[in-house]
């Protein structure tokens, strides 16, 4: 019994021993292992050892949008403007005396002194003296004559219309005698510088002769309708009450001028009523 004592602690010793080893054989065989591995994990994976990307909310980065472009909408088509045609001044010549629009007065005399209209006519309407006028002034007249009868029942008549230069010497020298040079001044031109020698005045009366060549004439129902339809003929009032100081002449109703339709028109629809100011003429009130 005594011999069978020792050989039991041997015996477990020996287990002992071989527990150990194999415990430690199976650290180091799973600490080879997991070496292996990841080796072997590298090896095979060049990004393995990347760490994973964090996952957040931000949306993933689109593509630019390309810009887009509305296109400018295209002018319509207009027409060219027009041109607004202006009164020429200059049509006609405001110094030859066979010009409609010469301009005569006391500091602008006719030239030649005598001078003559080469166009002169008898004016077929109502008179108390036979008139004379150049053709285009002659027709003017006809027509405007026949409208106020045709418009209102009146009949008008010529009391005085070209005279020529030696009729005016006479005339303007009668004046003299008998109101003195200052007052004939202003009623009477003086030779060579009166309007009725062009050939496109005359003065226009009531064909009764009630207020012939009389500022009351402005009164008549004649008057009133010479004063306010002259110009639809191409006749202008020449010497208005309120342009004695333009003129040189006092105001005269029956004293109408011709000027033709497009300068007669021209001056109504600006309200200038004498030829100075329309043509920047210096005022003639007085002989130079």
């Amino acid at each position: 019994m005594s011999e069978d004592r020792p050989r039991t602690r041997d015996s477990q010793q020996v287990r002992r021993r071989r527990f150990v080893l194999i415990v430690v054989a199976g650290v180091v065989l799973s600490v080879l292992a997991l070496g292996a591995g990841a080796v072997s994990g590298r090896a095979s994976s060049p990004n393995a050892a990347m760490p994973s990307p964090v996952v957040t909310d931000t949306p993933t980065p689109t593509q630019t949008p390309v810009p887009t472009f509305t296109a400018r909408p295209v002018p319509a088509q207009t027409a060219a403007p027009v041109p607004v045609p202006t009164f020429n001044r200059a049509k006609f010549s405001i110094d030859d005396p066979a010009s409609i629009w010469v301009v005569v007065n006391k500091l602008r005399p006719l030239n030649p002194v005598d001078f003559v209209p080469p166009d002169l006519v008898a004016v077929p309407v109502p008179h108390t003296n036979a008139p004379e006028l150049r053709q285009e002034a002659s027709n003017a007249v006809v027509s405007m004559f026949a409208a106020a009868s045709a418009e209102t029942g009146l009949t008008l008549a010529s009391n005085s219309a070209y005279r020529s230069y030696e009729t005016q010497v006479r005339v303007y020298g009668n004046d003299v005698a008998d109101n003195g040079q200052a007052f004939a001044d202003t009623s009477t031109a003086r030779p060579g510088t009166s309007e009725h020698q062009t050939g496109l005045t005359i003065d226009i009366g009531a064909d009764s002769g009630n207020c012939s060549l009389n500022t009351c004439f402005a009164d008549t129902p004649e008057g009133q309708w010479m004063a306010a339809n002259a110009w639809r003929f191409g006749f202008i009032l020449r010497y208005p009450a309120d342009k004695v100081a333009v003129t040189g002449y006092a105001f005269e109703p029956w004293h109408f001028r011709y000027v033709g339709v497009e300068l007669s028109t021209e001056m109504h629809r600006t309200g200038v009523t004498t030829l100075e100011e329309f043509f920047g003429l210096p005022a003639a009130p007085n002989y130079g």
